[in-house]
């Protein structure tokens, strides 16, 4: 059997792969694996629990929270909100453990859980490896140690996350919005009350789609991964830009007031410059992961920042912000990492803090996006083949130099696994779009042919 755990906590097929059995195993290992670690020493444990919209929620939760409750944690249950939000409860509450059940940007019918330590930050591999062995332990037999009386955890709903969260992320923002008219596409999905209601306090004038979540419409076409309808709102309400969530709001992209797309690296572009003017940009130094558009590069050693890079996963660029000290990090893929107001990728606050960059200066995001140039990048996703082996596949490694060869300097590729989904990614990064396309559809074959 494969580690449960990837990058981004476990996911699966709810009721498939991703079961009520496994949930809750998994959230006893996990109060077991901590208090063993002394987390919950000389105190009664609590939790955070929260989840997105998706259907399967529902019974996962009640799983989580009955896990929990067994093996002795108090659980405060705060309903469908954003996986920032549940860290930032865990820390501003002093819990000792928060529990986020999200698939993210995937599609409804898969489903994952996520661990914050205390502080509201992810677990560390060691940890996770701790209560996957544990959880395996278990279901091959070792008993639990299982409170009884009054020493079983209880369980209540906490309904002022909601506000408290909120009340913050307003709060942390250098200026309003006033003026501002935004067009929020919440994806069906656990942003679709915080992030409007957010916007507004904030003075922002709203239009909102994509927040009518049933269960079952969570990221279908729309949100993160499919900005089309954002673009036309933008267009079709004189927006002065739109801000797409995911499922989860851990990321966030933008459209400007023209309905085109402004990707993670313009965002990151935008806020680093912001913050290095009002010398909050720590180290001068922002930190990406090996994703990251080469014209993002490019912009900002000309705008005098430096750049770090780590492997994808936004849990590597938080790992890498936390060792240097950093305050700003992000992914292409809208996961952007404020450090001084977020612990995680927060979609919402991302939003926010763009939108209060358009106010302040005045200038549309458009012009204030264009500060770099996007080099052509194209990426392809290959399924049904054995990731395991991208590393090691010698016809693949000849591939990969021959196609380096031929795009000379001015581009790029990059062969990856994915951590959350089985498949292989390919992305290819050159000065002209055909050539971008044409040499990753040619390696795209070959991973095809050597890991099929």
């Amino acid at each position: 059997m494969g580690r449960l755990f990837g990058t981004d906590g476990v996911r699966g097929v709810a009721n498939e792969d991703l079961t009520a059995e496994l949930a809750l195993g998994l959230s006893v290992a996990a109060a077991h694996v901590l208090a063993e670690a002394g987390t919950f020493e000389g105190h009664r444990p609590v939790a955070v629990v929260g989840r997105d919209p998706r259907a399967s929620g529902e019974f996962l939760e009640a799983a989580v929270v009955a896990g929990l409750a067994s093996a002795g944690v108090d659980v405060l249950r705060v309903g469908v909100l954003p996986t920032p939000a549940v860290a930032y409860l865990t820390g501003a509450l002093g819990a000792d453990l928060g529990v986020m059940l999200s698939a993210s940007h995937n599609p409804m019918p898969d489903n994952g859980i996520k661990f914050f330590a205390r502080g509201g930050h992810k677990l560390a591999d060691e940890l996770e490896d701790r209560i996957e062995e544990r959880h395996r332990e278990h279901a091959a037999g070792e008993p639990w140690d299982r409170p009884t009386g009054a020493g079983v955890g209880r369980v209540r709903d906490y309904d002022e996350g909601f506000d408290k969260y909120v009340a913050h992320l307003v709060g942390v923002l250098p200026n309003r919005l006033d003026g501002l008219r935004v067009v929020i596409d919440g994806a069906h999905g656990a942003a679709a009350r915080v992030s409007p209601e957010a916007f507004a306090r904030a003075g922002a004038e709203v239009v909102t789609i994509g927040t009518e979540p049933d269960g079952l419409n969570i990221n279908h076409e729309c949100g993160s991964t499919h900005l089309a309808k954002l673009r036309a709102a933008v267009v079709e309400h004189g927006a002065d830009l739109g801000v797409a969530h995911d499922g989860d709001a851990d990321r966030c992209l933008a459209v400007d007031a023209a309905g085109d797309e402004v990707d993670g690296d313009q965002i990151l572009a935008v806020l680093g410059i912001g913050l290095k003017e009002a010398g909050a940009l720590r180290q001068n130094t922002v930190v990406t992961t090996v994703m990251s558009n080469l014209g993002f590069k490019l912009a900002m050693r000309r705008e005098g920042i430096e750049l770090l890079q780590t492997a994808v996963g936004d849990r590597y660029v938080l790992e890498e912000m936390k060792r240097g000290g950093y305050s700003l990090g992000g992914e292409q893929s809208g996961h952007v990492i404020v450090l001084d107001h977020a612990t995680t990728g927060d979609g919402t606050l991302t939003g926010l803090m763009l939108a209060a960059r358009v106010a302040a200066t005045g200038r549309p995001l458009a012009e204030l996006a264009a500060v770099m140039e996007r080099l052509p990048q194209v990426l392809v996703n290959v399924r049904d083949v054995d990731k395991s082996r991208v590393g090691s596949s010698a016809e693949l490694a000849s591939a990969v130099a021959d196609a380096e060869t031929e795009l000379g300097e001015t581009g790029r590729v990059l062969l990856r696994s994915s951590g959350t989904e089985p498949v292989v990614r390919v992305m290819v990064e050159a000065a002209e779009l055909e050539l971008a396309r044409s040499v990753a559809d040619r390696l795209a074959d070959v991973v095809k042919r050597a890991l099929g």
